[in-house]
């Protein structure tokens, strides 16, 4: 199924209705930031082990997950002063950043060394319907290992909307992941150079 949204102002009876889905289990499709996103409720070990199958990806590449603010945050990751500081400067924006996880986040999110990817993206839809749900969505780039993101709902429909629950259709986004920052130990390590920019971390 197809449901279009108003990207800067979305219906929240759709919302309703989308989140209804992730409840049931459902997988999404849905538009970030930057990029469409593959999502699922992070409690939902059946709906996660489907995106990995989905994307054809390596069970050992953790998924990231969207919260809704930096207080959300706090449940799901161990946020220092200096990492809060930072978080609050730059988002809602185009950035991951890898925190150690507090025992709330599933082990299928975590790395071998505890580690999270948590977004806060600047997008009214994905943080409405993270809001509706109560708790964070997963989230990664609609696409399958080693080939590059599907940018228009309508070719995400077509090529995998046999295997989603549903798409939600927010407009073409403009096809660049976020950039990965770490902020473990305080000392912030680019880990992939994306939308956001960079250039700020030289004033730290």
């Amino acid at each position: 199924m197809l449901v279009r949204l108003n990207p800067e102002n979305p219906q929240p009876r759709v919302i309703k209705q989308i989140v209804e889905v992730v409840q049931k289990g459902g997988v999404i499709a849905y538009p970030t930031d930057t990029i469409y996103g593959l999502g699922c409720d992070i409690f939902n070990q059946k709906a996660i082990k489907k995106i990995y199958q989905i994307k054809q990806r390596d069970a050992r590449k953790p998924f990231s997950f969207v919260c809704a603010d930096i207080a959300d945050v706090t449940n799901y990751a161990q946020v220092s002063n200096f990492a809060f500081k930072i978080m609050k400067r730059h988002l809602p924006g185009p950035y991951t950043f890898v925190l150690r996880a507090t025992r709330t986040v599933p082990e299928l999110l975590t790395t071998k060394q505890k580690t999270v990817g948590i977004r806060i993206p600047a997008s009214p839809i994905a943080l409405n319907i993270v809001r509706e749900l109560g708790h964070p969505l997963v989230t990664t780039s609609v696409n399958l290992a080693g080939s590059n993101p599907i940018v228009d709902p309508e070719d995400i429909f077509d090529e995998l909307g046999a295997m989603l629950e549903l798409v939600v259709d927010g407009g073409i986004t403009h096809g660049e992941p976020s950039t990965i920052i770490s902020l473990l130990d305080d000392c912030p390590e680019v880990l992939r150079v994306g939308s956001g920019p960079v250039d700020w971390l030289e004033n730290l």
